[in-house]
């Protein structure tokens, strides 16, 4: 294992889950190129394989974790060997995640919106609670959970992708305020609408063509990486909206441990009763 070292600092490993395609791709060989070694992990080995070449090709040591997210054995494993093989986990994306058919909650298929649930929710649960004892022990950690603008608005259609997108911003939350004193830093950050194999088959984005470029997600997760954004955590980041120089300056004007910025939270009643 690696030194122990005073926490915060430059991340220099990342685990990725979701990694073998799509975002989660994008985002292990861009932190590759910004110098990270990355532990990547989903239950296709065959493209893991693929995107481990990537990520080498940049340098940086990958290593390839086959593993079901909602397996509670297998994800205990994979993190155990993430943490030997490089050293440490310094930074842990929760990205892995499915989505169900797009139609009103009445209609929706039970199985279908537990799987969502057991994917997005429980795996992000499952992978942070194997991840951040580490980090703990070690004087910290940054963990990213991959959420969406559908976990902070009302939508007609998708019922267990809007539960578990929502449902995420409480293990955020709850991992900042539990840890930021420790040196725990967590983030909710939306990737906007990306081109992958997911959206190109909704029939929400069919006649779409504002897509979000991958680089403005990467470069969110990578100012994270750096530790310059610590100030926000606890925070929502949305990639095509707020862009990096502006995620800095509100960072900046942050106070230690107190995010003023983006949080879920019920608001009040625009006027009081009767007027």
């Amino acid at each position: 294992m690696a030194t122990a070292r005073t926490y915060p600092g430059p991340a220099r490993t990342a685990l990725i889950t979701g990694a073998s395609r799509g975002i989660g791709r994008h985002l292990a060989v861009g932190l590759a190129d910004a110098g990270l070694d990355v532990a990547l992990l989903a239950r296709d080995s065959g493209r893991l394989q693929e995107v481990a070449h990537e990520v080498s090709s940049h340098g940086r040591k990958a290593l390839v974790l086959t593993a079901d997210v909602t397996d509670t054995d297998a994800v205990t494993r994979a993190v155990a060997t993430a943490e030997q093989e490089l050293g440490s986990v310094d930074l842990l994306i929760n990205n892995a995640g499915v989505i169900d058919a797009e139609v009103p909650l009445w209609e929706a298929d039970p199985q279908e919106v537990r799987q969502v649930l057991d994917v997005n929710v429980y795996g992000a649960f499952l992978v942070a609670r194997a991840t951040v004892p580490g980090m703990l022990l070690r004087g910290g950690g940054r963990v990213v959970d991959l959420s969406s603008g559908a976990g902070v608005r009302d939508m007609d259609v998708m019922a267990g992708y809007n539960i578990a997108k929502t449902a995420l911003f409480r293990i955020g939350g709850g991992l900042h305020e539990a840890g930021y004193e420790r040196g725990l830093r967590a983030f909710e950050v939306a990737p906007g609408v990306v081109a992958t194999e997911m959206t190109a088959g909704m029939i929400a984005h069919a006649d779409r063509t504002d897509w979000t470029p991958p680089e403005a997600v990467t470069a969110i997760i990578r100012a994270i990486a750096t530790g310059e954004l610590d100030h926000l955590s606890g925070c929502y980041l949305r990639a095509g909206t707020d862009t990096v120089e502006d995620l800095r300056a509100r960072a900046a004007a942050a106070t230690d441990g107190q995010p003023t910025g983006r949080r879920l939270t019920v608001t009040d009643w625009e006027s009081p009763l009767g007027q």
